[in-house]
């Protein structure tokens, strides 16, 4: 099982993914401090609490066998309808609800997005349900997207999780390629990408033979 948290790292940059996930490196910085104080509170108010029409689950976790992936939702709001399904402990039929708690704001890449999407497959999954809507909760805004599971978004996650797979079975870390994403990386120092842009041992020693010649 690989996590689903490593789709957004994936999507993000896939060789931060490897040195996370295959490479076990780590550091922090300030958006991934700030981050995990978003996520600590999205998790602070208890295990489940019911809310009138709606029950809440916080840390829930999820897995889907046939992705092949394993996580943990913020948070799960499992809303009365009649088109849900039915929760031990509690009368009536209930839809799932995920929702997914970011640092900053809404981007448009589609990284946080196959994240919620992914949770809501495992989900499907797990509860036999369709779920066609979940939300991220963006802290620097201090509102919601709503994001709809479309037949698109789900391909796409399917691809993404395939080839994190692909990664993960050769152990295989991406070589570098730079751009403006490296300067809010907090791996930039483990990672190194200025001094790994020469593409090869070879084309290392052509050059410094040419500046020799000179």
């Amino acid at each position: 099982m690989l996590p689903i948290s490593g789709i957004q790292h994936f999507a993000f940059c896939r060789r931060q993914w490897a040195l996370i996930y295959l490479e076990d490196q780590w550091a922090e910085n300030l958006l991934t401090a700030q981050g995990d104080i978003l996520h600590e509170h999205a998790h602070d108010a208890g295990i489940c609490g019911k809310r009138r029409d709606i029950i809440t689950m916080r840390a829930l976790r999820v897995s889907s066998s046939k992705l092949g992936v394993s996580g943990e939702c913020d948070v799960v709001e499992f809303r009365r309808d009649r088109a849900g399904v039915p929760l031990n402990g509690y009368e009536g039929l209930w839809q799932p609800y995920p929702v997914e708690y970011k640092h900053g704001v809404s981007k448009l890449s589609d990284a946080d997005r196959m994240q919620l999407c992914c949770q809501a497959m495992c989900l499907e999954e797990m509860l036999a349900c369709s779920i066609p809507e979940g939300a991220l909760f963006y802290g620097e805004t201090r509102r919601r997207e709503a994001v709809g599971f479309s037949d698109e978004l789900k391909s796409k996650v399917i691809s993404t999780v395939r080839e994190m797979h692909e990664y993960a079975s050769r152990g295989y870390t991406p070589k570098v390629k730079t751009g403006s994403f490296c300067r809010s990386c907090s791996l930039r120092d483990v990672c190194l990408p200025k001094l790994c842009r020469n593409p090869s041992a070879k084309a290392y020693i052509n050059a410094e033979l040419k500046t020799e010649e000179l």
